[in-house]
């Protein structure tokens, strides 16, 4: 891929990172041109945050790789695979939808100093993804298998269900692998707290209602 082209964008109210699928209904008739589009040339769209009032001028590209359905009225139910990242230089509206001059950005090559410590902090991640798992069933039986390369494990931990948009977005601008890996741990190991904490008042509000003094200082 070029280090600079112009994609279609389609802005959301969510963060898409590299290699992380996402299911989409495509209803809009921009849209449903936009992604017609994309599937006659093979090319992909970008995705960006956007909270409502604004966008992000960094986002992700995403990848058509399967049409769940297709209905009589033109709508489209698709899987996506996030790609590459990108920032946005110049936006066109020349089409029905957005279009952008985009800029795609990578992690910078490791520091030898850090192959060791991204390695144990990948592991330390899919120690902490598989406990999360265990307490709430988001990943997929096969989502940690070969998964130790720390870049790609570091961006399947920022797309833990349990970070806010705001959190996932700080991920993906980030663009060395070893900060991000201990960030994401940080992150995976206070998310695992307010986890246990919820999962105990839940118990709790079951049985008598009195929460013990541990739980109260944590909350």
């Amino acid at each position: 891929m070029p280090s600079e082209t112009i994609i279609p964008i389609f802005p959301l109210g969510l963060v898409l990172l590299p290699q992380m699928s996402l299911p989409l209904h495509i209803f809009e008739d921009r849209y449903k041109q936009m992604i017609n589009a994309c599937m006659a040339n093979d090319g992909v769209f970008g995705i960006v945050y956007f909270s409502g009032k604004q966008f992000e001028t960094r986002g992700c590209t995403a990848r058509i790789v399967d049409i769940l359905k297709r209905y009589d009225d033109g709508r489209m139910d698709i899987i996506t695979k996030g790609e590459s990242r990108f920032s946005m230089e110049a936006l066109s509206e020349k089409k029905p939808y957005l279009e952008a001059r985009v800029e795609f950005f990578d992690d910078r090559p490791p520091q030898d100093s850090d192959l060791e410590s991204s390695q144990k902090l990948a592991r330390r991640c899919i120690q902490l993804l598989k406990q999360i798992n265990a307490m709430t069933g988001q990943y997929a039986d096969g989502d940690f298998n070969d998964r130790l390369d720390p870049k790609a494990v570091s961006f399947l931990a920022a797309a833990c269900d349990g970070f806010s948009y705001q959190e996932k977005q700080r991920f993906l601008e980030m663009n060395v692998t070893v900060k991000r890996l201990q960030k994401a741990a940080r992150a995976l190991e206070q998310l695992i707290h307010r986890l246990t904490i919820t999962s105990e008042i839940e118990r709790i509000i079951g049985g008598n209602g009195n929460l013990p003094e541990s739980l109260k200082e944590g909350i």
